[in-house]
């Protein structure tokens, strides 16, 4: 599975979640390929991991939540878009009365400064993950997947970022991302306003002088001033306390002011906060390693780097394990192979193959049956032929061991059996063995597949 690091961390996470919630999972022949594979316990834990959620669903149950996350960032997306024309709208008014520069600056960055603040406050003593956009936007996503496989997607997600300390910058780019749509949106609605509207600009007060005014609008214009934006002058300031000032040079300087500010103190810091999250969060994903002294790991090191092998199944087998996936098969594979499957001793067997195909023998035991399993996952066939008695019934057992058998092979055909001399079948029987070799999806044929073993057709 051709799957980035960090998903492929979050479903060992959510399969780790899942079984220690239910218990160990049927998984005898996820450890064998995860054997198969080699490396370390952790490429171990990890192979293992990404074949049971997809055998189990986990991982469409992944691609489910990450498109619920997607469509909940788009939504909120949009919103912030329209939270930030609004902003622009209230703070400039219809243009029929004198804007009041500071009513109208904090409506512009008032609530942003407030949760700037909160954001910073939280990243240094509370882990930065208690943002309340973050946790909106993570409520949301969980609740557009829909699905019912999704139960520890997202628990999953939060407990893998936060163990690695990363959950703070994920949320950091969600929160500072949304900031920068809603500013960025409300600072092209004000460039549209002033350019299309005459604006009046005034300042209020009853108990303040108007040197505190003259001394905050120049001590907030001297960082914009520096980048080029006009700071209205002390004369200016004064003469605009009474009324508006009928001069297009004081509206400009006014106007080029509250730009400015919305710039530096709006839009500059959510872009900077917003690439610092970034950054930390591309590093950290980088250095994502799989933590194998956790408990639900430490149960898997015998089963996937045993000492010694012990045979026999603990768990009750589920259905999803019989299916073969349309993808089944190997690329490296080679040769052809006819096993039988619980023949009895009253039927010769095997019957006289070609020189190109190899004989498996008549598999009656669980030790066999590993045997032979373990032999296919090493050096799968290209072609494979299943003999099966269809006088026995097609019970549970013999489908799970035709659907592991399938896909250890390239491509796998079913031979069902005639019956000795003066027996027939029963059609009721061999009805259930057609239906059922349908439902796995594996050809099935009561005639001899030999010529195709030998040359890949009939």
């Amino acid at each position: 599975m051709a799957l980035p690091k960090l998903q492929r961390l979050w479903l060992c996470e959510a399969v780790r979640l899942r079984e220690e919630h239910a218990g160990l999972l049927e998984d005898s022949e996820a450890n064998r390929r995860a054997q198969a594979a080699g490396g370390d316990l952790a490429s171990r834990i990890e192979t293992r991991a990404l074949l049971l959620a997809e055998r189990d669903g986990q991982r469409q149950a992944q691609r489910h939540w990450l498109q619920g996350a997607r469509l909940a960032l788009l939504l909120l997306g949009l919103l912030a878009l329209a939270s930030g024309a609004g902003l622009a709208v209230a703070a400039l008014g219809d243009g029929q009365t004198p804007v009041n520069v500071f009513w109208a600056l904090g409506s512009l960055l008032g609530l942003h400064l407030l949760m700037l603040l909160g954001w910073v406050v939280g990243l240094l003593f509370g882990g930065g993950h208690g943002a309340a956009l973050g946790r909106i936007w993570l409520w949301l996503s969980e609740k557009l997947a829909r699905d019912s496989s999704a139960l520890h997607t997202g628990p999953a997600l939060v407990l893998l970022l936060r163990r690695q300390r990363l959950n703070r910058w994920l949320v950091g780019m969600a929160v500072h991302g949304l900031w920068l749509a809603a500013l960025s949106t409300a600072l092209l609605m004000l460039l549209a306003l002033l350019s299309t509207r005459r604006y009046g600009f005034v300042w209020e007060t009853t108990l303040l002088g108007g040197d505190t005014f003259v001394a905050l609008t120049q001590a907030l214009g001297a960082l914009p001033g520096l980048l080029g934006f006009p700071v209205p002058d002390a004369a200016t300031v004064r003469a605009s306390g009474d009324s508006p000032l009928p001069l297009e040079s004081a509206r400009h300087a006014w106007a080029g002011w509250l730009i400015g500010v919305v710039v530096l103190y709006g839009v500059l810091p959510r872009l900077l906060l917003g690439l610092v999250c970034l950054w930390r969060w591309r590093r950290g994903v980088a250095q994502l390693q799989l933590d194998v002294d956790l408990p639900g790991y430490g149960l898997l090191r015998e089963r996937l780097q045993p000492n010694s092998e012990r045979l026999g199944v603990c768990d009750a087998e589920p259905a999803q394990l019989y299916q073969v996936q349309s993808a089944a098969g190997v690329d490296a594979s080679s040769g052809a192979l006819l096993v039988a499957i619980e023949l009895d001793d009253r039927r010769p067997w095997p019957p006289v193959l070609p020189k190109s195909v190899s004989d498996a023998g008549i598999i009656d035991s669980r030790e066999q049956r590993r045997q032979l399993l373990d032999q296919l996952t090493r050096f799968p066939p290209a072609r494979l032929a299943i003999a099966c008695d269809p006088r026995r019934s097609p019970d549970r057992g013999s489908l799970a061991l035709l659907a592991e058998l399938a896909r250890c092979a390239g491509s796998t055909r079913v031979w069902l059996l005639q019956p000795p001399p003066g027996e027939t079948l029963d059609s009721e029987r061999l009805g259930d063995w057609h239906k059922a070799l349908d439902q796995l999806q594996l050809a099935h044929h009561g005639s001899s597949p030999l010529t195709w073993l030998e040359t890949g057709h009939d």
